[in-house]
């Protein structure tokens, strides 16, 4: 669960993370090599999908929109 929760805050408050949020994911088992692995995944998907909303980007036919 550390991992998710770590992930939605990065994802929702990235101005809210703070070192015990990295500590948390030490204490639950992951090495500094898939903090920063958890941590690129989150931001690279955060990154793709801000410039596709930013420049309308619409959801190809495949995807069912809610």
């Amino acid at each position: 669960m550390a991992m998710l929760d770590y992930s939605v805050k990065l994802t929702e408050r990235p101005g809210d993370m703070i070192l015990e949020d990295v500590d948390r994911l030490r204490d639950a088992g992951f090495n500094d090599r898939a903090i920063l692995d958890i941590n690129q995944i989150v931001a690279y998907f955060a990154y793709v999908n801000r410039v596709a909303d930013g420049l309308g980007v619409e959801l190809e036919d495949f995807w069912e929109k809610k």
